[in-house]
């Protein structure tokens, strides 16, 4: 959802500053403009600033806020069930700038679930990078991939660290991800 129509904010609202990673408070009744719309969060422009907005505070621009589903089954899956359902989950994570996963991005580097000791859990332990060593949405993007992580019923630990060895370049893109921005 990309809108050139101007949106008010109806309330205030925390957002990140894009790519600083600063976080400021929106005021209620400014005017923001949508710029992209993926996997649950939001940038936006507001006074000529970019902006991403956490799933959690889209209501402030009058978006209902999405409601976790349900297990379809209600059953635990398999360990290789929950791998395939992590891995569904950070391709709903984006980079605020573009319009990609960071699945397909390059930007997963490792995705470790280890079962918990006399538990049916798991924790998940990640590795990303930014298509940036200078970008400052590291702290962002962690968090997002955490709380869609801790959101999987059998996840209750999630750890997700930012590192930059090796450094990112566009050949770790998926093919999906060079054709959507041009690069081939």
């Amino acid at each position: 959802m990309n809108s050139n129509e101007p949106i008010t904010l109806t309330r205030d609202v925390e957002g990140t500053v894009v790519p600083v990673g600063t976080k400021v408070i929106l005021q209620k009744g400014e005017l923001a403009r949508i710029t992209q719309s993926l996997g649950g969060s939001y940038t936006i422009v507001v006074n000529g600033n970019l902006f991403r907005l956490a799933d959690k505070d889209v209501d402030a621009l009058g978006i209902e806020v999405a409601v976790k589903p349900a297990s379809p089954t209600g059953q635990r899956r398999t360990s290789e069930e929950l791998e395939q359902e992590v891995w569904s989950q950070l391709k709903t994570c984006y980079d605020p700038e573009i319009p990609v996963n960071i699945v397909d991005l390059g930007l997963v580097y490792t995705c470790e679930l280890t079962p918990i000791a006399e538990t049916s859990s798991y924790r998940a332990d990640l590795k990303i990078t930014l298509t940036a060593a200078g970008c400052g949405m590291g702290p962002a993007l962690s968090s997002d991939v955490q709380t869609k992580l801790l959101a999987l019923d059998e996840i209750t630990e999630a750890t997700c660290d930012v590192v930059f060895d090796p450094p990112w370049n566009q050949s770790m893109m998926s093919d999906a991800a060079k054709l959507e921005l041009g690069i081939f």
